[in-house]
């Protein structure tokens, strides 16, 4: 799914379902019938190849194991081996990960701490199903917004609950009070990187938070979830989107899961 804001603050994120080339509106579909039908065929998002099984979200298992984008790297940015010699695509690793990331707070189901490139956001917030979110550190590489984000995690987790997320019972937070209290506690550490990385490499960010709203006419009290490689069709009422998640009165389907397989939308 495509999520973006609206044209107004106080309106809900704005989503599309991709379709090959086309994009189809999903907001005005909240509160009527839908049914999504996986007809058995997986591609792979980079080299389109047909696949039995979708490894890493949408990629045959060559891709998955030659490219960079699938390393564990990607996941643990703190391990990066660039300077080893070993990135298996040292121009891709040039373009992605040597450029500005930040370092952000967001409450999705709680507060977290979480990395994006910088021009990834708001993305990055939408797809986690935040209702706020809090730039706070600008760095010049990927690797170095891991270290940090590794700092981070001794006092705040990186995770989101995201049945906690669906059920639309997420408190509002003081983003500002809980980025003052963390780089207060974490001064020491953060100074230590800068020795390492230099003066001017963590930069402090004095931004204003963010607000997100989400198109939800009913949360699940239950969280129940669909799955295509289980159950081919799904079918129900739509009663909401948030992060990437379709909620249905029959369950909950987490698109980006099945990110390359063939679905029809009626």
């Amino acid at each position: 799914m495509v999520a973006t804001l609206p044209a107004s603050q106080d309106a809900s994120v704005v989503y599309h379902l991709r379709a090959g080339e086309q994009q189809v509106p999903l907001n005005a579909r909240i509160g009527t019938p839908i049914s999504l039908e996986w007809s058995g065929a997986i591609a792979c998002t980079h080299c389109g190849r047909a696949t039995r099984k979708s490894f890493a979200q949408g990629y045959c298992y060559p891709c998955f194991k030659r490219l960079a984008q699938c390393d564990t790297c990607i996941m643990k940015p703190e391990t990066c081996h660039f300077f080893q010699g070993t990135c298996r695509e040292p121009e891709w690793g040039e373009k992605h990960c040597f450029q500005p990331h930040i370092v952000y707070l967001a409450n999705s189901s709680g507060l977290k701490v979480g990395i994006t490139r910088k021009t990834q956001m708001p993305t990055r917030w939408l797809d986690q199903g935040a209702i706020q979110a809090l730039p706070i550190l600008e760095v010049n590489t990927r690797q170095q917004s891991g270290l940090v984000e590794m700092l981070f995690k001794e006092q705040v987790s990186d995770r989101t609950n995201w049945r906690a997320m669906l059920k639309g019972e997420v408190e509002a937070l003081d983003l500002v009070s809980e980025r003052d209290r963390l780089l207060a506690l974490l001064e020491g550490g953060l100074n230590q990187l800068r020795e390492l990385h230099g003066s001017d490499a963590i930069r402090p960010l004095d931004e204003k938070p963010r607000s997100f709203q989400y198109p939800v006419e009913v949360f699940p009290r239950k969280v129940v979830s669909h799955n295509f490689d289980k159950q081919a069709r799904v079918d129900g009422v739509l009663q909401g989107i948030k992060g990437q998640y379709l909620i249905l009165d029959t369950g909950v389907i987490n698109l980006r899961k099945f990110t390359g397989y063939e679905v029809t939308l009626t």
